[in-house]
């Protein structure tokens, strides 16, 4: 059942491969990009926005596609609805991971497990922009066009074995989180494209029931 739900939380974490565009940022622009991303980060009180997720294995010539809806509200209420091609929900709530899995329904409590917790705090993280724990992570910061990258590879070393490096890609205008991409400790990665986001508008609770 633990090692269902970390592969789950894997995946909902991702990104795309970079060319070799990428500038690194002098400390001043790091300064400027980290407070443009934490001023946004604190207005986000809910967000809505649709995803198509990629999943990369080595041994595919293909990558696994899926799409579906994803909703936050804070302080730490996120769901994941996935669509297509099957129906499939994760809801982050209280302090557990509630999941619909075409009906079956299950729940872990993220208290049993440090691990659940910080994949926890990492995916809340992603998705308001809010993730710049340099006492948790080596950081370093890159400009592309258009966009701004901040990479992150996890100090702690259990949750090394599971996470090589997290990649932020962030809209140069509007300081959100476009996409994230996680690189697990094989070559298989795997990657989410967010789109249509909709900030604060109102979202109903019964969205975070499951």
């Amino acid at each position: 059942m633990q090692t269902k739900i970390y592969l789950f939380l894997f995946l909902i974490l991702s990104g795309f491969s970079l060319s070799a565009q990428e500038q690194k940022m002098t400390a001043a622009e790091i300064a400027q990009f980290k407070e443009e991303v934490n001023v946004v980060a604190k207005k986000i009180k809910t967000l809505s926005t649709d995803f198509v997720q990629y999943k990369h294995l080595d041994f595919l010539s293909k990558d696994i596609e899926t799409s579906g809806k994803m909703f936050f509200k804070e302080p730490a209420l996120l769901s994941w609805q996935y669509k297509k091609p099957y129906n499939y929900t994760i809801v982050f709530k209280n302090g557990k991971i509630l999941i619909n899995d075409e009906g079956k329904k299950s729940a872990v409590d993220i208290g049993n497990s440090k691990i659940f917790a910080r994949i926890n705090k990492l995916i809340i993280g992603s998705v308001s922009g809010n993730m710049f724990d340099d006492a948790a992570f080596t950081i370093s910061y890159f400009k592309l066009k258009g966009q701004n990258l901040a990479k992150f590879i996890p100090k702690d070393a259990t949750l090394k074995k599971y996470i090589k490096q997290i990649e932020l890609t962030f809209d140069k205008e509007e300081a959100t989180v476009v996409q994230v991409k996680l690189l697990e400790s094989s070559e298989d990665y795997t990657r989410i494209v967010l789109k249509n986001k909709v900030i604060n508008a109102k979202i109903d609770d019964s969205v975070f029931s499951n």
